[in-house]
């Protein structure tokens, strides 16, 4: 498995409706993507947020990247003062969960 993770800066605007935008929109979108696996956002606080998504190939955990920075450009546009601050992706060489992981968390 392969993981895209990518951490951003909110520099202006609602955090709660941004997150609120990303769980409607930008996370049904990627999960269609070919191989997903899971997709999590994490709020970090001071305007930071970091998001995980893990497919089963590197291919496309690569296209889900070119996938968040077209939904950025399409549906942010300058909203949020949003901005990509790194991304990359990493193979998952150890992974654990608990089957409660399998229950879509929602903001």
């Amino acid at each position: 498995m392969f993981a895209s993770i990518r951490r951003y800066r909110v520099e202006s605007g609602s955090v709660n409706e941004l997150m609120s935008l990303i769980d409607t929109s930008f996370a049904e979108q990627v999960q269609k993507i070919e191989g997903f696996v899971e997709y999590q956002a994490l709020e970090c606080g001071n305007g930071e947020l970091i998001t995980i998504t893990t497919f089963h190939d590197r291919a496309a955990a690569e296209a889900s990247t070119e996938t968040a920075a077209d939904w950025v450009k399409n549906t942010l546009g300058d909203r949020f003062g949003f901005r990509r601050l790194e991304a990359f992706v990493a193979e998952v060489v150890i992974s654990r969960a608990r089957a409660d992981v399998l229950e879509p968390e929602h903001y």
